[in-house]
């Protein structure tokens, strides 16, 4: 099959790439598209040239596989400063997603015509690179400069709207890409050709105070990720370089990123991403019919699970003990859709559309037809029997029964209805419409197709899904429970809450443990360690001092105090003289001399506590690989991704 093929239509020539699945720009893509620019400047018939591509999307980006390995000619740059020279105006036909070198290729076109549905972007900055082919250069000669450094920065793709909007696309096609983007083409032959973008001024440049401001938000928001701050400076530069000197500071920059280690780790969690979610045992095997779901529980948890399921266009009933809780529920619900209105992640008729198909009850019976029932109650053991025992009683044989458990053992569970082969843990995290991660516990006796139906539901709400086995905390909170007990240790054998907070966050973590904690609630471990302490090993190190803070009533930001203080409902905490009075009075009880950590023996702890459940879980099969664990930690629990995960960063040293 030929990569890229050319069709002439009344004096236009279509330029076609075809290379599936998404038109990654291999070798074979750039030489077709080198010899496209050369056939057609020298066609005298054609007097315009719309560049579109086959399938389901335009050009996605490069092709990762290519990376590492020796460049083979023509490079990405060179095709675009083709495509930039060429003699005949060049129109991009953008459907899907141009990302990355596809939107570079786009940039190196002398316009664009965008389908209403395309998005637009430059994500290197997640595989810890920068744009290579001139899109730190182009974007901000077509687009404001604080836009093209956002969008550097971020990686985060726009819509046909707001590509409008800021100039990066011409137009917006109102019917068939094609014939629209043809018809463009039609009325821009023979015209002038427009000044290159490599020479062109930047757009709309910020004054060095405005822009200081705009860098340092990105940055900022980087927690040290030399991509981005890379990314910041390349647009930075090539605001303060000619067209051709930003083109050789782009380049070098990309080069130095290509062998930082933080790309490479960032190249693992892209891969990881992609594989954790493939389970041998379902391969082929079809999922049970999805289409209402049931959820028990209208708090924060199952209100945000309502609120992904309903996106994922399932209809839902949520069950909730009364009606005062019930109302409370589907207020929660109605809420977080407003809230994405007017976000503009949905319009109101979407949300009118969704809460149509969302409905509520306070009686197990309503459940009868649902093919899934997921239950988010609080976490105990007894309250758990007993809704399980309800929808066994209720539910149709062959629906699915899942439990939102994020420490209990699913077997136990499972134990308590009549077919525990239809028994699955689906582990969401709060906010369970916002976070990627869901984490499917296999108990033992589940079916292969119950399986593989939670993987299809985590497919249709857009999750990373990652298979665990059965253990207390499963993967993620297995290991939480092993570091929160290591820097229990480190506070009282000397470090303060706030250092061990500032260490980790120094080190890419996007709060601390305690801040989280705290923001979490303090009474969720406590109920667990609580019910640990009878299996407990009497020689194992204790610490007490979480448990005096709940003593005390203090859990955290919902009761205005926990580790830290939080005066007037501020979300920020401060350091609290008595829980320094409690961590002291435990570190005498215990016979602790206390002493200082300094950052770095702080953070090698945090990892080695981390890695070392992690080598246990692995060993016991509760995660099928190291890549499964690194994706979890990552996605759930907040560790920097440009680290690559607590087991990726243990290899590298």
């Amino acid at each position: 099959m030929t990569a890229v093929t050319i069709e002439i239509e009344n004096e236009i020539a279509i330029v076609t790439v075809d290379n599936p699945p998404v038109n990654a720009l291999g070798h074979a893509v750039r030489v077709g598209l080198a010899e496209a620019v050369a056939k057609t400047d020298a066609n005298d018939a054609v007097q315009a040239v719309v560049l579109i591509a086959a399938g389901r999307t335009f050009m996605a980006g490069a092709d990762i596989s290519e990376f590492g390995k020796p460049l083979a000619e023509p490079g990405l740059p060179d095709v675009v400063l083709m495509i930039e020279g060429a003699r005949k105006p060049w129109v991009a036909a953008i459907h899907g997603t141009a990302l990355g070198g596809g939107l570079e290729v786009a940039l190196g076109c002398h316009y664009r015509v965008v389908d209403p549905k395309a998005k637009l972007g430059v994500p290197e900055v997640h595989l810890g690179l920068i744009p290579g082919a001139g899109g730190t250069v182009r974007l901000p000669r077509v687009v404001p400069v604080a836009k093209a450094a956002e969008m550097v920065a971020t990686g985060k793709p726009i819509g046909a709207k707001d590509a409008a909007a800021c100039g990066l696309a011409n137009a917006v096609a109102k019917g068939d890409l094609r014939a629209d983007a043809v018809t463009f083409a039609q009325e821009i032959a023979g015209k002038d050709l427009p000044v290159a973008l490599v020479d062109r001024d930047p757009v709309a440049p910020l004054d060095p105070e405005a822009w200081g401001t705009v860098a340092g938000k990105l940055v900022a928001k980087a927690r040290g990720q030399n991509s981005v701050i890379r990314g910041v400076d390349a647009v930075a530069d090539a605001v303060r370089l000619d067209g051709p000197a930003a083109l050789e500071n782009e380049r070098a920059i990309f080069i130095e990123l290509m062998e930082d280690p933080q790309s490479a780790a960032l190249r693992h969690v892209f891969f990881a991403e992609r594989s954790v979610s493939k389970v041998a045992a379902i391969k082929g095997v079809a999922p049970r019919d999805l289409r209402h779901v049931g959820v028990i529980g209208g708090g924060t948890m199952g209100a945000g699970i309502c609120v992904a399921l309903l996106l994922a266009g399932l209809s839902v009933t949520m069950i909730e003990r009364d009606n005062d809780a019930l109302a409370a529920g589907q207020k929660r619900v109605a809420d977080t859709l407003s809230a994405s209105v007017k976000r503009g992640l949905i319009s109101e008729d979407k949300r009118t559309a969704l809460l149509g198909m969302f409905v509520g009850d306070f009686v197990y019976d309503a459940l009868d037809t649902v093919d899934l029932v997921i239950e988010a109650v609080f976490e105990d053991m007894d309250v758990k029997k007993q809704v399980f025992a309800e929808l066994d009683r209720v539910t149709k044989p062959e629906a699915v029964l899942a439990t939102n458990t994020s420490y209990l053992d699913v077997n136990e569970i499972a134990a308590s209805v009549k077919d525990p082969s239809r028994v699955i843990g689906l582990h969401f995290f709060s906010p369970a419409h916002v976070m990627k991660l869901l984490e499917i516990v296999r108990p033992d006796e589940l079916a292969d197709d119950v399986l593989a139906t939670g993987f299809a539901l985590g497919k249709m709400l857009r999750k990373i899904s990652v298979p665990a086995g059965v253990c207390d905390g499963f993967i993620g909170n297995r290991i939480l429970t092993a570091y929160r007990r290591e820097c229990d240790y480190m506070v009282e054998d000397g470090a303060a809450p706030e250092e061990v907070d500032a260490a980790m966050k120094a080190y890419g973590f996007p709060m601390g443990i305690f801040a989280m904690q705290d923001m979490a609630g303090l009474d969720i471990g406590w109920a667990a360690r609580k019910r640990r302490a009878p299996t407990r090993d009497p020689n194992e190190r204790y610490v007490r001092i979480a448990d005096r803070i709940c003593e005390l009533g203090r859990f955290g930001q919902k009761t205005g105090s926990g580790w830290f203080n939080y005066p007037d409902g501020s979300r920020r905490g401060e350091p609290d003289p008595i829980v320094e009075a409690i961590i002291i009075e435990e570190a005498a009880a215990s016979g602790v001399t206390r002493r200082s950590f300094s950052a770095e023996e702080i953070i090698e702890r945090i990892l080695g506590a981390m890695v070392s459940e992690g080598e246990a879980i692995l060993a016991e099969g509760i995660a099928q690989s190291a890549e499964a664990i690194d994706v979890v930690m990552i996605n759930g629990y907040g560790f920097p991704r440009h680290k690559g995960g607590p087991m990726f960063a243990a290899k590298q040293g």
